[in-house]
């Protein structure tokens, strides 16, 4: 998909392999995506919120990657993408995305100057708001640019983090945007983002119930004065079945469940069952090689520090349980092998413990199937963070 010709890019030094290689050729430490496994959890989740009369917006966030958007356009049937930074949606809105929303607040004037000139790209824009004071910066911006900016309020529904936290804030500040210039108020952004990761079922639901009953409250409220909302957003990939049928959602956010991680895949679904075991497939991949192995019950691969992130834990090593990732510097990573079946050149994937992070610290995904690599996509928006 991406138009990026790759013929003038060097193996090894630009890049860590090109089409039409062999799998077992390519470049290391590199991040590899099986194809199949990707499509899958694209297609199961489209399907999923088709049939629950959700949209789907997925979290541009996580892979960073303009063509990974538009596959889930095509397979997944997605509304459009959620991103974090003013500079990461244009990098969308440059690529060809359609609708974005900024699922975050852009206080910065220079930030939102830019902000009100995404929709001259194409594309519908869309921010978060949680302050009548950043009402005004936004009008001011768009009414100079001749553009429309859509507004959502956000609800701290349980992150702790960005949001009001009453009903009656939700409402001042919704009314605000409606009697602004150039701006439009398009509905909620209620993410609860501190309970994604809740090993429980019930206690991830125990925590979403109160949320529900949050956004309940402000869109009935809403509604009583006249307003409505256009989106009520959230859901994540811990949560979207709670979302999706709370009766009051109408759009889902979710973001790793096409690439899986080790944290994510710890996490239990209403069966007791670990989610990458059933529900979801790894398809993201570090792939490493042993480079060491003077240690008899140990292999030193190319992977390190520099290679992921380890915020949520070490990585797994994936279809193996002779050999475990245990420690790791800058540029290594020590696998145990207790039994000395790992030889130098072998290579080994890994699940890392956090999908978005690591994404963000690669320039390419290597996309295999079959044994072969099919295509080679940029991580088109890393490095952009203003």
């Amino acid at each position: 998909m991406s138009d990026i010709n790759l013929e003038k890019f060097e193996v090894g030094y630009d890049i860590p392999a090109k089409p039409g290689m062999n799998e077992a050729d390519i470049q290391t430490p590199c991040l590899v995506l099986n194809l199949d496994a990707l499509e899958r959890n694209i297609k199961k989740m489209g399907d999923y919120a088709a049939s629950h009369n959700m949209r789907h917006r997925i979290h541009g966030k996580m892979h960073k990657s303009v063509d990974i958007a538009k596959l889930q356009e095509k397979l997944g049937g997605s509304c459009g993408v959620c991103c974090q930074k003013v500079s990461e949606a244009e990098v969308f809105a440059r690529g060809g995305i359609k609708d974005i929303l900024v699922s975050n607040q852009v206080r910065d004037t220079a930030k939102i100057d830019r902000l009100a000139c995404l929709p001259k790209l194409g594309a519908r824009t869309i921010c978060c708001v949680d302050d009548l004071a950043n009402v005004s910066d936004l009008s001011a911006a768009a009414t100079k640019h001749g553009t429309e900016i859509e507004c959502l309020v956000e609800i701290d529904c349980g992150a702790g983090r960005c949001g009001v936290t009453t009903t009656p804030a939700v409402v001042e500040i919704a009314k605000a945007i409606n009697n602004s210039d150039g701006l439009k108020f398009s509905g909620i952004q209620a993410y609860q983002g501190a309970m994604q990761h809740l090993d429980s079922y019930e206690d991830r639901k125990a925590k979403i119930d109160v949320a529900v009953a949050m956004v309940k409250d402000a869109v009935n409220t809403l509604k009583a004065d006249g307003i409505e909302c256009d989106i009520v957003g959230g859901g994540g990939t811990g949560s979207y079945y709670f979302e999706s049928t709370s009766g009051v959602y109408n759009e889902l956010q979710c973001g790793s469940y096409a690439f899986m991680d080790a944290d994510y895949g710890r996490i239990l679904d209403k069966d007791g069952k670990r989610i990458d075991q059933g529900e979801w497939e790894n398809s993201f991949f570090i792939l490493t090689s042993v480079m060491s192995h003077t240690k008899k019950d140990k292999a030193i691969v190319d992977a390190g520090l520099k290679a992921q992130s380890v915020d949520s834990g070490l990585p797994v090593v994936f279809g193996r349980d002779d050999v475990e990732y245990i420690k790791c510097s800058d540029e290594h990573g020590v696998i145990m092998d207790p039994n000395g079946n790992l030889k130098v050149n072998d290579k080994l994937k890994l699940v890392p413990g956090h999908c978005d992070p690591t994404a963000n610290v690669h320039d390419w995904y290597v996309g295999v199937r079959n044994g072969k690599v099919e295509t080679v996509w940029p991580v088109s928006a890393r490095g952009h963070a203003y």
